[in-house]
């Protein structure tokens, strides 16, 4: 790496260009350092070095099968009682039916979470994977977070493993990243209280890993976390990534702060999310990719992160309700052709990829017009 460094970060320079592993201690160091710019070409040196020039985006739909929870977690603006007037849940026919629809605009991904729903029987979920894998054997289906899985296997009075086989038996590709938040007990308790333990989320991902099944992880940032528990949220999932690497892929996730229970006077600003999208990319050397959430940041600024050791854009999405229920002011959707100019406005080659982050379709010149 020929970037200048200050002497004090020289050791971790020298350690990333020799492909070393950064420690917990660098990595705290780092989000301590305030240079932004020193931090950007660090990770999108590291970023090249695995993904050249290329940045991917999917062609994907979200199914929100229903808002009612048994939970509360203080974060959330999503959930809702079966008392309150603005709680829903979709039938499977409903589900087969937007799904029928989005194939005709070339989805290649459905990505579906809900509710810790209190009635819903395990077979509305056995039924809703074997019928949507009916509609199109290619589809893959993205679906449930580690508490979906605790929350089935309770239901159903079966073991994770064998609500896990069971559902990849019917067709489920891969689990979703969501509900990680943020480790720490003291914190999580202040957040999402009653919700799984960081345990208990690792050991889904685990045994849905040592399946041969792939999924995704995240940390919810920006909120009561000090920066030492974001460190030690990065460093679990780096261990569990060590022993399973089952982990296609990790996605940051900025707060948003409104219609919630958490009093965050200051959301994580531009440089939070950038600063910390490139230390992710550093410290996290066993993960290939990096997502840049648009709905979370803003396409604008998830184009920036694309020189900022992220490498991915994620999705279309259509229709998402998590992000927006809590004040996200990005659009519902974002069409293909505007993540294709805004992956080349940021210099870099767009990949349209799947579930797996395997490429389906490289642009390099090629037009793509609006839809």
């Amino acid at each position: 790496m020929n970037l200048f460094v200050p002497k004090s970060f020289i050791d971790i320079r020298d350690k990333l260009a020799n492909g070393k592993r950064i420690d917990d201690s660098d990595a705290l160091r780092l989000f301590e350092c305030g240079d932004l710019n020193m931090l950007g070409q660090l990770a999108d040196e590291v970023n090249r070095r695995k993904n050249k020039d290329n940045a991917s985006y999917i062609i994907n739909r979200y199914l929100n099968y229903s808002n009612y929870c048994v939970l509360s977690c203080q974060f959330c603006a999503f959930s809702r009682k079966k008392r309150d007037a603005n709680g829903f849940q979709m039938a499977v026919p409903e589900m087969v039916k937007k799904a029928k629809e989005a194939l005709s605009i070339g989805i290649t991904e459905l990505h579906i979470v809900g509710g810790l729903h209190p009635s819903l029987p395990y077979s509305y979920y056995t039924d809703m994977i074997s019928e949507l894998k009916l509609v199109d054997k290619r589809l893959q289906l993205k679906c449930f977070t580690a508490v979906e899985i605790l929350h089935l296997a309770r239901r159903a009075k079966k073991t994770v493993s064998d609500v896990l086989k069971e559902l990849k038996s019917l067709g489920l590709d891969s689990l979703t990243g969501g509900g990680a938040e943020i480790f720490r007990q003291d914190v999580r308790d202040r957040i999402a209280r009653g919700k799984e333990t960081a345990e208990e989320y690792l050991d889904v991902h685990r045994t849905w890993h040592l399946l041969g099944g792939y999924s995704t992880c995240t940390m919810l940032f920006g909120h009561l976390e000090t920066l030492e528990d974001r460190v030690d949220h990065m460093s679990q999932l780096r261990q569990l990534q060590d022993e399973t690497k089952g982990f296609t892929g990790f996605i940051p996730l900025p707060y948003q702060p409104d219609n919630n229970d958490i009093p965050v006077k200051y959301p994580p600003t531009g440089y939070d999310v950038l600063r910390t999208l490139s230390i992710a990319r550093l410290y996290l050397d066993n993960f290939d990719h990096i997502t840049a959430y648009w709905v979370g940041m803003g396409m604008k600024l998830a184009e920036v992160a694309l020189n900022y050791g992220a490498d991915d854009v994620h999705g279309t999405i259509i229709e998402e309700k998590i992000f927006h229920m809590a004040g996200a002011d990005s659009p519902q959707s974002q069409t293909e052709a505007k993540m294709v100019k805004a992956i080349r406005e940021a210099g870099r080659t767009p990949v349209q990829r799947d579930t797996f982050y395997q490429p389906i379709r490289e642009w390099k010149k090629e037009a793509l017009t609006e839809v």
